[in-house]
């Protein structure tokens, strides 16, 4: 199975939603439940919440391409294959335990899940980690996601991406490999387009977090 694999699951999910609105119906729920830090600044907050998730499901398989090219043109792929498995692996072999989350919301716990595995694979390498691939907005993105799915679901989601980090790149040496070839090739123009459509996925749905000494979260997620 391949990212394309995913576009359509994803579409499928779409055209569902449009006849059900039921991920719509839960998203409603949680509008008043964020965390104080997250701003909804739009004249529809529902609306708001909603295209972010979606745009969220769709730039996973999107992470995915691009890991995969850029690990390819690095000559780096047998290094990144695993995680690239295991991601491409939670929307086409989930585990049982996501079976009765369907449509749109069983994809937004897919794509957190993608997200974050690719998110602590830059974490676990030296070369990465320094190189400013991961903006702020990822990691706020994420963390948006982390409070729609919900605690304390959202807190094992973590707890598993952690430990399925260790098995794939907890070794000093992974830390410490030169990934810089990967660095080089993920910095390239023709990925450029990606690296902005983040940055600017919570603006482009008027979502904005205000950090403050009383609203910042204990822990990162």
């Amino acid at each position: 199975m391949t990212p394309e694999s995913i576009f359509f699951i994803i579409q499928k999910a779409k055209e569902d939603e449009e006849r059900t609105g039921n991920f719509a119906k839960q998203l409603a729920s949680k509008v008043s439940q964020l965390h104080l830090a997250v701003g909804l600044h739009g004249v529809d907050p529902l609306s708001c919440l909603f295209n972010f998730a979606v745009e969220y499901i769709e730039m996973a398989p999107r992470l995915i391409e691009c890991v995969q090219a850029c690990a390819d043109e690095a000559g780096e792929m047998d290094l990144f294959a695993p995680f690239i498995y295991h991601a491409v692996g939670y929307f086409t072999q989930p585990s049982v335990v996501f079976s009765k989350y369907i449509g749109l919301d069983g994809l937004l716990i897919k794509a957190y899940l993608c997200h974050r595995l690719m998110e602590e694979m830059y974490e676990n390498n030296k070369s990465i980690r320094n190189s400013d691939l991961v903006d702020i907005e990822t990691t706020q993105a994420n963390l948006l996601a982390h409070h729609l799915i919900g605690e304390p679901f959202a807190n094992e989601l973590d707890q598993a991406i952690l430990i399925t980090v260790c098995q794939l790149a907890g070794t000093p040496n992974y830390y410490e490999l030169d990934l810089n070839p990967f660095v080089i090739q993920a910095k390239h123009k023709a990925w450029e387009w990606m690296r902005i459509y983040w940055q600017n996925l919570l603006v482009r749905n008027h979502i904005k977090f205000q950090f403050s000494l009383k609203s910042v979260p204990p822990h990162r997620y």
